[in-house]
């Protein structure tokens, strides 16, 4: 907990939070920390900066595998607790954070995110992506980049083949390769990539661009892209490859994407068995949130893992 705290501090300092504003960051930071070693099974917390806003902030992001929460409304209460203890931890959290919230199933863990900025921020935030490199690795194959252009949103997901730096160095060469020219269509997108990753070890990629409620999608190999609404998810089409080194076709398709979908790309680091009935709700929650509960809930922890949430 304490390296948790110094962490968090370090960020703040290093980003010019005011000192009270550190010290409430801080206070956080090692309740959530608390509260995963009392309660977590395989629990995981991750602070990164975030430049959604200007000057940028810090999130918290917290996921554990057990044993969730039968009601989530009473934990936000000071004096609620499950382990004997005086229960402030959450309820302190979402009081000191610019955004916080959680998602848990009884059975099925719980993820929390909290955002925190140097002064009262409340940006928009349409898109939130997370990935986590294979036990044992420090480097990620996974890689997500997202980038507006007027009013078209283009986002991609690239699974490098394998594990450790060589993966991530194909994925990064993918996310280079789009985000250099993002206004192309998908289809073209994925040709250029395709074309780039030659002398790499290639990977699996998909690429969505969004403009109003229309989506257009392109995909080689096992990149799996959904579009979630209303409780329900509906798969979009990849095609057979590797890039940069497998295309015998790269075709693109259009969806269109309902009033407050979520849109969700993830490798397969991300078990494709996972059900929305066993998550209601979750496509109306903070896009963040959205990746933190698949992560936690389907992850496999053999393989790296990403996962890429777009709410237009």
């Amino acid at each position: 907990m304490a390296a948790c705290r110094n962490a968090a501090a370090t960020m703040a300092a290093r980003l010019q939070f005011p000192a009270s504003r550190t010290d409430q960051l801080a206070l956080a930071v090692t309740e959530a920390a608390s509260n995963l070693h009392k309660h977590a099974e395989r629990g995981s917390l991750l602070l990164y900066v975030s430049r959604e806003a200007e000057p940028p902030g810090i999130v918290l992001v917290t996921i554990d595998a057990g044993p969730g929460l039968a009601d989530v409304g009473t934990v936000w209460r000071d004096g609620h607790s499950t382990a004997g203890t005086l229960g402030i931890g959450l309820g302190a959290i979402r009081r000191l954070a610019d955004f916080c919230d959680l998602y848990s199933m009884p059975g099925r863990g719980t993820a929390l995110v909290a955002r925190f900025w140097p002064a009262p921020c409340q940006p928009a935030i349409g898109y939130a992506g997370l990935i986590r490199p294979i036990t044992g690795e420090t480097e990620c194959g996974d890689a997500y980049g997202v980038v507006q252009t007027g009013e078209t949103v283009t986002a991609l997901l690239c699974d490098g083949l394998g594990h450790g730096p060589l993966a991530a160095a194909a994925a990064g060469e993918a996310v280079a390769a789009v985000l250099e020219a993002p206004a192309d269509e998908p289809a073209a997108l994925l040709t250029r990539a395709h074309r780039r990753l030659s002398g790499t070890r290639g990977g699996a990629m998909g690429i969505v661009q969004i403009t109003g409620r229309a989506a257009r999608f392109a995909g080689l190999g096992n990149i799996a892209a959904s579009i979630l609404s209303a409780g329900s998810r509906k798969g979009m089409l990849s095609v057979p490859g590797i890039v940069g080194h497998q295309a015998r076709t790269i075709r693109q398709y259009e969806y269109e994407v309902p009033p407050d979908a979520a849109i969700v790309l993830h490798s397969d680091g991300i078990s494709s068995r996972w059900d929305m009935a066993a998550v209601p709700g979750l496509d109306a929650r903070d896009p963040l949130l959205i990746a933190a509960v698949l992560l936690a809930a389907a992850g496999i922890h053999r393989d790296d893992a990403g996962v890429l949430v777009l709410k237009p």
